[in-house]
């Protein structure tokens, strides 16, 4: 395991964790690729988060303090997933919304966490894990859509 997410399981209020997360399921999704595809095309911190739902150290994406106005893309397919609109400082050290875009993401059930259950997000076209859903969020929603910087892109508008 990469020392990035051993650091982040040992501050985790619940550090022990469930059986190994199953990767989203690529032909499930528009845009599929080889296990080899995905490795070429991104860095070892960007597949373990992708594609095995990891989770990038707290406040080390470039992401989490810009302010700047456009569109967040999914890095696996390009989708565009979330608007700088809906973008707010949780305090959490991870790029935050209060939703994504229409159609953008598809979410499951995360119990990797013992006793903790979750929301995964996950880019609807290629699968990719974006990050979590919270019900602590800022209205109109109520919702943290949590996210790893290093699973998006960004468009200036």
């Amino acid at each position: 395991m990469p020392l990035h997410r051993r650091q982040f399981l040992a501050t985790s209020a619940a550090a022990a964790l469930l059986p190994a997360a199953t990767r989203a399921q690529d032909d499930s999704f528009e845009v599929t690729r080889s296990e080899e595809e995905w490795r070429a095309m991104l860095t070892d911190l960007q597949y373990e988060v992708m594609r095995e739902e990891g989770t990038e150290p707290a406040f080390s994406s470039p992401l989490h303090d810009s302010k700047a106005k456009g569109i967040y893309h999914c890095r696996g397919c390009d989708l565009a997933v979330y608007s700088s609109e809906h973008k707010y400082d949780s305090g959490t050290g991870w790029p935050s919304y209060w939703q994504s875009l229409p159609d953008a993401i598809r979410t499951k059930e995360d119990r990797k966490l013992l006793f903790i259950v979750r929301t995964e997000c996950h880019c609807r076209r290629c699968g990719s894990h974006l990050g979590h859903i919270f019900d602590d969020g800022p209205e109109p929603t109520g919702k943290r859509h949590c996210l790893n910087g290093v699973a998006l892109t960004f468009q200036a508008a």
